[in-house]
């Protein structure tokens, strides 16, 4: 059962979602109002998938997502939040955040989302993730890519396949791989290059040029 804490400082809306959440069979670990709580809870209870609001009382949500990072094991971070800004989406996924949905998204789409977060898929709103992608390459344009560990051919070419923007799903199907070989693959990558997430094997992957045709 994928385990989850949810970030928000309104009651109801914090309520309804961790409501849905178990509705949904997710397990629930800690519903808190604060960033500093946030990460206090995060250690004690190990959650899988954060669900964070960038708009917290006493810490801003980017700040939050970077302490989570250094959590142990780091949990996955899905940022909900009222904003699709472009500034907020770029500081909140260069903190850390896995994915970034706005909370115009429907029930499904959240629920679907905090799944695919759980599965290591880097999520986002329709047209986020386009901003991102796009924002990685200007950054690429303007430096150089230092020398990196020895990927295998496959795991090259799953990587360049996550650069391109494609789910662990339309991955294996594209290469006739099960779900869970290229889970495993990312997961081999990620300890090889000592990245934290998929954002963070994107943004590598960008650098390389792995995602041109």
């Amino acid at each position: 059962m994928v385990r989850v804490m949810v970030v928000d400082d309104h009651p109801m809306w914090r309520d309804g979602v961790a409501r849905d959440l178990a509705e949904a069979g997710y397990e629930v670990v800690a519903v808190v109002g604060e960033g500093r709580q946030a990460v206090r809870a995060a250690g004690a209870v190990r959650p899988d998938v954060v669900v964070l609001d960038l708009r917290l009382p006493d810490m801003p949500g980017p700040q939050v997502a970077a302490r989570l990072a250094a959590v142990e094991p780091p949990p996955r971070v899905l940022v909900l939040s009222a904003s699709a800004e472009q500034d907020d989406v770029l500081e909140a996924v260069k903190a850390g955040a896995s994915g970034y949905l706005v909370k115009s998204a429907s029930r499904e789409e959240f629920l679907d989302a905090v799944r695919r977060t759980a599965d290591g898929d880097a999520v986002f709103t329709p047209g986020l993730a386009g901003l991102v992608l796009g924002e990685y390459r200007r950054l690429a344009a303007h430096s150089a890519p230092a020398e990196g560990p020895r990927l295998t051919e496959r795991e090259t070419e799953v990587l360049r396949l996550v650069a391109k923007g494609l789910t662990y799903k339309q991955i294996a199907e594209r290469l006739v791989l099960s779900h869970r070989t290229v889970q495993n693959h990312v997961q081999n990558t990620l300890g090889k290059l000592q990245l934290h997430n998929r954002v963070e094997l994107v943004r590598y992957a960008i650098e390389r040029g792995l995602d041109a045709d």
